[in-house]
């Protein structure tokens, strides 16, 4: 018998330039043109200030540990245990994710803690943008 898969998002029109992006590796936030303010989840109005005129562009990809709660129940598609964490992104937005390549305990979990994102590749249309912990290579070439 094969595991349950982990329920995946469904993208629609006002997401597709997010999930064409991860396809592509690069993660992609909206700015206002006009307030000039970030923001996630994807929407086709400034949060803001509600006008319409705003651009996609990729992100860094770098961000914080903000605040997660470690998972010991048991969820299709997840291995246990596993956190569901909010991240803020370097360029303003909280974005809620998984934390990857590290140990999912609160010893290691540290708030605040730099992170960078590591993109999953879940189906020919989907691909998830998890975080790691920024790797030390990835600080100094900044």
């Amino acid at each position: 018998m094969t595991a349950p898969k982990r329920p995946l998002p469904q993208p629609t029109p006002e997401t597709a330039h997010f999930w064409n992006g991860t396809l592509e590796g690069e993660l992609r936030l909206q700015r206002c043109t006009s307030c000039e303010e970030s923001y996630f989840p994807p929407r086709p109005f400034c949060p803001s200030c509600g006008t319409r005129d705003v651009e996609v562009y990729p992100a860094s990809g770098r961000a914080r540990l903000y605040s997660y709660v470690i998972n010991h129940r048991a969820m299709p598609g997840f291995e246990s245990p596993y956190a569901i964490a909010v991240v803020e992104l370097e360029e303003g937005p909280r974005m809620m994710t998984n934390i990857v390549e590290c140990p999912q305990t609160p010893e290691a979990l540290v708030l605040d803690m730099e992170l960078e994102v590591a993109f999953q590749t879940m189906s020919d249309e989907i691909t998830l943008p998890l975080f790691k912990p920024r790797s030390p290579a990835a600080e100094t070439s900044e």
